[in-house]
């Protein structure tokens, strides 16, 4: 068993499989929620040629739907197998990713130079099959674990574990960097065609990353931080030569967030509207103000390390409190819970720091502490004080859950290593206790992967995603709503007016709900109600574009010909290129004219 784990054949080959199985039963999903809008009725991905020259925050993540129409149309098979095979990858990068942190200069004057053939002998180095166990754990943790369900399954979030892919990717390709440059300069080289490959890889790699999705601007604060922990062990003056040599690979990085985020606010947007991700037209939540946001994402922060430890009540749309107060003893506990976690990593890296090079302790809590930062500084964006209109997603946990995995499968180790040497067994038991880890390895697994399973099971259609939502949040006016467009879409009027009935209960403010009626009740004939919901709708939003001309066409029907001309050129002053306005408009000229020639005879 260890030396297929140390020829990564087995490793590979359970990664791949296990990501397989978790996700078999997506294939058929369907397009749900913000695929709708951004995916299926985005014109722009039908055409190839108007991705260049590239464009746009999220350029590389559009590319990619983009890609995918042009090979498969719309037929979902397609999407949701890029959107695993790059899950599978992810999960992948994060097993190199571990393995390739036991071969860094801290860790090679921990590690033994020969493989250990027994694991159990009393001494303080990791031998080659322990290293792969903990990042084996790591990457099966990451691949089967419910929690990404949402990332993976839920195709527009491609944004999220593409950007994931290009994250891991461009650190991995940095370190392998960095290795380089550290073993050319005890050779007194300082320049290489295989360092310049593996850097140049590294920073585009960012830079796809960084034009998938806002997440990625963590990217060159977790280099630098992985670059100080584990890449340079220097001192004194030593130190101070190697830090300016750090900084020497680390500026293009920071210098790519600053031109990214130059070029957005250049093209006058906001980058919180960018961050608040696809679909926000649906979304009913007022807008919040800083604080709240923040006090809020204390409790959120919690609840996320909640999920990654005991994935349950999982949900699409959470119906979440909102906090105002620092002093409600929610959030300051969430609070004092977040500061105790934050302040015992940096009491692991100061101790790992201060502590024995060769005892294994102290390798340990390094990589321990590193996981809970990489947790915190990739979260950062979307739980701080940039207000996003959905305060708790399950596919913002994608990215930051890597580094509470890697955190907890060194720690779990370790301690499977230190109470192994402390029983002393004897030949027969330790042979016995060789095969602990691989049934712990399966005890936590393989809960998950059935856990995840089951979570796509309530993928499978846009009835069961919105009726699981209802159940678990009955008084989110949002899940009425959705949960009321999929009975339209299957020819329930009468079950979808009643749910958009209870969403608009919940949130009188709501104006999709309103828009929604309008719908329904146009098509079940009821023109004068269809009138009175699309009115309400516009004057709550009077931006809604699709309301105008649906409304010209309700007065279309009933011979205002004068009111559906009005509401047709609103629509139009939204939005020029709208064919369907473009085309009712003029259908009511060439109506008026009929009726004014038909007058003056």
């Amino acid at each position: 068993m260890n030396r297929m784990l140390n020829k990564s054949i087995l490793p590979f080959f359970l990664i791949v499989i296990i990501g397989i199985i978790a996700y078999s039963n997506t294939f058929y999903v369907p397009f749900l929620f913000d695929d709708i809008n951004s995916i299926v009725e985005n014109s722009n991905l039908r055409d190839l040629s108007k991705f260049w020259p590239p464009a746009g925050l999220r350029y590389v993540g559009f590319l990619s739907f983009a890609l995918n129409y042009y090979f498969g149309g719309t037929n979902v098979i397609g999407y949701h197998i890029v959107n695993i095979a790059i899950h599978i990858l992810n999960a992948l990068l994060v097993y190199w990713l571990v393995i390739l942190t036991f071969k860094t200069p801290y860790f090679s004057k921990i590690t033994s130079q020969n493989v250990i053939a027994n694991p159990f002998v009393r001494n303080d180095n990791i031998g080659l099959e322990f290293m792969n166990l903990i990042a084996l754990f790591s990457a099966l943790l990451f691949v089967s674990h419910p929690v990404q369900t949402q990332a993976v399954t839920y195709i527009v979030q491609r944004f999220t574990n593409l950007s994931a892919f290009f994250y891991l990717l461009s650190v991995f390709m940095y370190i392998k960097a960095r290795l380089i440059a550290g073993s050319q300069e005890k050779r007194q080289e300082f320049f290489s065609q295989k360092l310049m490959f593996f850097y140049l890889v590294s920073f585009f790699s960012a830079i796809f990353a960084m034009k998938t999705k806002e997440i990625a601007f963590t990217l060159p604060l977790v280099i630098a931080l992985y670059d100080f922990i584990f890449l340079n062990e220097l001192s004194g003056s030593r130190f101070i030569r190697a830090g300016l040599k750090r900084l020497f690979y680390l500026i293009p990085f920071f210098m790519a967030v600053f031109f990214i985020l130059l070029s957005t606010f250049a093209a006058d947007r906001q980058i919180g509207s960018a961050l608040a991700g696809l679909g926000e037209a649906s979304m009913e939540t007022a807008e919040l103000s800083r604080w709240s946001y923040l006090m809020t994402e204390f409790r959120v922060v919690v609840t996320y390390v909640r999920l990654l430890f005991f994935p349950v009540k999982q949900n699409l749309d959470y119906d979440y409190p909102i906090y105002s107060s620092f002093l409600n003893h929610e959030v300051f506990l969430s609070f004092f819970f977040i500061s105790i976690l934050f302040a015992f990593a940096i009491y692991l890296l100061y101790k790992s720091r201060a502590g024995s090079h060769t005892n294994l302790f102290f390798g340990f809590s390094r990589l321990t502490a590193f996981g809970i930062l990489w947790f915190f500084i990739t979260l950062s964006v979307e739980s701080s004080v940039i207000p996003i209109r959905d305060v708790i997603n399950e596919h913002r946990l994608y990215l930051p859950g890597i580094g509470i995995i890697i955190a907890f499968s060194s720690t779990a180790f370790y301690a499977w290593k230190f109470i192994s040497d402390n029983l002393k067994p004897t030949f027969s038991a330790s042979l016995i206790l060789q095969t602990v880890p691989y049934l712990f390895i399966s005890i936590i697994v393989v809960p998950l992967l059935v856990a995840a399973y089951q979570r796509n099971s309530v993928w499978k259609d846009e009835i069961s995603l919105w009726e699981d939502v209802k159940r678990k949040s009955p008084q989110k006016a949002r899940a009425y709503n959705c949960l009321g467009n999929a009975y339209r879409g299957k020819g329930w009027t009468d079950k979808a007016i009643e749910h958009y009935q209870m969403s608009v209960i919940l949130n009188p403010r709501y104006s999709d709900a309103y828009y929604n009626l309008g719908l329904a009740y146009s098509e079940g004939g009821q023109t004068d109600k269809a009138i009175e919901y699309y009115k309400i709708a516009l004057k709550l939003s009077p931006y809604l574009v699709n309301a105008h001309n649906n409304l010209g066409n309700e007065y279309y029907k009933k011979g205002r010909i004068d009111d559906a001309i009005k509401e047709y050129r609103t629509a139009l002053s939204l939005k020029p290129d709208y064919k369907d306005a473009q085309h009712n408009l003029s259908a009511a000229y060439k109506l008026k004219e009929k009726a004014n020639a038909e007058f003056k005879n």
